[in-house]
């Protein structure tokens, strides 16, 4: 009987060069499992993400080998190590993956691209189960960093499962930096005023955690904020004497109630900032270390005013960054920094010391990459460009958006000698958005992260769908990228944003000043209802092979009320004439507030939860 024609195999990221041979290999029962390396416990984790691949996607137990002894047709899977010296960061991390009529064979020079061939594997098994088609793959990255940043201060913190779990997407997807960006969400014992309704990670579940990353070939990079974006030490009467604005000011962002950045001339700013180094470094044994310093937007509007006035506001942040990386120095780190404030003084950046590493950020399509890309590439310091999800201040996803700037991340990255690429998911204004609305913006940072080349126009809807949900129908990838696309049925441009998003955020008092600029038919209101509506029944229905496909349902579901929720905000600015039931509304507010906090226990710690409810405005 003739064998049914294969589907054309679905990887993400998709390899650099793969060629089917034709042909299958049958997966049959009680096959070893035989690791070629000294020691053969270099491959051990990587062996066993095998067995449980083919136990999995193949119903079969493969138990491991390590002696050269074994008969052939004993062999199902060789993974083979080959010694090499002088390797670079690319060449641990490339493989080469075959199957054909004698077998499955990975080889690699490093135990990275070991895991990343056996992670390819395991995408095939996902795929066709026990009957692989024979092909070749020959793979490396082109970027030998490629990570994710999650943001744990606005204001979730994840459960510890949470962060093994997006671990283990992480590896799938061939990435190797995990970043949690940092405020006030590490358990400071010297400090614990700033935490206390945080229910922050401890010094004991960073460890827990760097163990799991690393066991998976993930670096987890401490990431620290300590100049700008300071807010929550400096609320509190201990610290309030440090701001440069203690009781807020005026800012190129308009008016700050509260403090926000370090006041750079007081000594004791420094020495927070080194008890700050001193209680959370020692938890990580990773050589590079993100401090932040981004976005110090109300510099010299208060204590340091005489002094910029009179040095320049790039030279008092650049002097106490210093300060900021000879502590780093001390911890024997590489210190990693957000770049756009030295951007906007590149007269400065010569006086960078050696060895930083800048952190190109940007967040919309069309953001610069191939300009700043060129100004680093020019002044000789190392730098990663770092695009993001477009899922904050979205609810749902700006799909379009996120897949430009990834994109155009990748590509002038690659063109102007990055060193790192790091997709961003930031928790600005609550973190209203889901974690599985990123998995596809995840997905397709680490193809086009991985080789820009093959992923550039890779279906990531079909492979988000079938290797991050579960589903090879591709249902649930495509609802999730259209979705995420419903931002732009409402003309106008929001730069890290979306209306939907302002419009459940933003304070009755202030949405139409947010919205004056962009006024909206009401055909488009009446269009966008009818769409999300579509998605709210579709979301029930999704067919998803994971174990937690009832959440995943439910949180799309809870994200798609708080878009209608928004969309009915701003319909009612636009037309204040409606009938409106004071009651009604309170109770479907109060409504969705509870579904926000189920929908929050899910994944996350309880600290911020209230926080983020109240950015559901009334």
């Amino acid at each position: 009987m003739a064998k049914k024609q294969m589907l054309s195999p679905i990887l993400v990221p998709e390899p650099r060069n793969m060629t089917i041979a034709g042909g299958t290999l049958d997966i049959a029962a009680n096959k070893l499992i035989v690791m070629q390396a000294a020691p053969a416990h270099a491959l051990m984790f990587a062996a066993q993400e095998a067995q449980r691949a083919l136990s999995e996607f193949a119903g079969v137990t493969w138990h491991l080998y390590a002696a050269d002894v074994a008969p052939a047709d004993s062999i199902g899977l060789t993974i083979v190590l080959e010694a090499g010296s002088d390797l670079s960061d690319i060449d641990r991390q490339a493989y080469r993956l075959s199957v054909d009529a004698g077998g499955i064979h990975i080889h690699a020079k490093g135990e990275a691209g070991a895991l990343y061939g056996v992670m390819t594997l395991r995408q095939l098994l996902r795929q066709y189960g026990k009957s692989l088609p024979q092909l070749r793959v020959d793979d490396h990255p082109d970027f030998a960093r490629r990570g994710i940043m999650l943001d744990i201060s606005r204001d979730k913190v994840p459960t510890m499962k949470t962060l093994f779990d997006l671990a283990d997407m992480m590896a799938e997807l061939k990435l190797n930096e995990l970043q949690l960006y940092t405020e006030h969400t590490f358990a400071f014992q010297r400090h614990p005023v700033v935490w206390a309704k945080a229910s922050p990670m401890t010094g004991e579940e960073v460890m827990q955690l760097e163990a799991y990353c690393r066991a998976r070939g993930i670096d987890l990079v401490p990431n620290q904020n300590c100049f700008g974006h300071m807010r929550r030490w400096l609320i509190h009467d201990e610290y309030r004497h440090l701001a440069e604005a203690p009781h807020g000011c005026n800012t190129r962002w308009g008016f700050f109630a509260e403090p926000f950045t370090l006041n750079p001339g007081d000594p004791g700013s420094i020495a927070l900032v080194e008890e700050m180094f001193d209680e959370v470094l020692p938890h990580y044994s990773s050589a590079l270390f993100n401090v932040g310093c981004d976005e110090t937007v109300d510099l010299g509007e208060g204590a340091s005013k005489a002094d910029v006035a009179a040095r320049g506001v790039g030279r008092v942040y650049l002097d106490f960054l210093l300060k900021i990386h000879a502590l780093v120095k001390k911890h024997n780190r590489t210190m990693q920094f957000w770049g756009d404030i030295i951007m906007e003084h590149p007269e400065l950046v010569t006086e960078l010391p050696a060895g930083v590493v800048a952190m190109e950020w940007g967040y919309e399509f069309d953001h610069p990459f191939a300009d700043h890309g060129a100004k680093f590439a020019a002044s000789g310091i190392p730098f990663y460009v770092v695009p993001g999800t477009s899922t904050w201040n979205s609810l749902v996803g700006r799909t379009d958006n996120a897949i430009g700037n990834l994109l155009n991340a990748a590509e002038n990255g690659l063109k102007h000698g990055a060193i790192g690429f790091l997709n961003t998911d930031w928790g600005d204004n609550g973190h209203l958005q889901p974690l599985p609305a990123s998995y596809l913006p995840y997905a397709y940072g680490a193809a086009v992260s991985w080789c820009v080349s093959e992923n550039r126009d890779t279906d990531i809807a079909l492979s988000t769908s079938v290797h991050m949900f579960g589903d090879p129908s591709g249902v649930a990838g495509r609802f999730a990228y259209d979705l995420g696309n419903v931002y732009a049925l409402i003309p106008g441009r929001l730069h890290n944003n979306s209306a939907l998003a302002i419009g459940v955020i933003t304070a009755a008092n202030q949405l139409s000043d947010r919205l004056a600029k962009t006024p909206i038919d009401r055909k488009v209101y009446a269009s966008v209802a009818k769409t999300l509506a579509k998605f709210e029944a579709q979301a029930g229905k999704l067919k998803l092979g994971r174990e937690d496909a009832a959440l995943i349902r439910s949180e799309f579901a809870h994200a798609i009320h708080l878009a209608q929720w928004g969309l009915a905000r701003l319909q009612r600015l636009q037309n204040p004439k409606a009938v409106q039931d004071a009651k009604m509304l309170k109770a479907q507010h109060r409504k969705l507030v509870a579904e926000h906090n189920k929908a929050w226990l899910a994944r996350n710690r309880a600290g911020g939860m209230d926080d983020s409810a109240a950015m559901i405005k009334f």
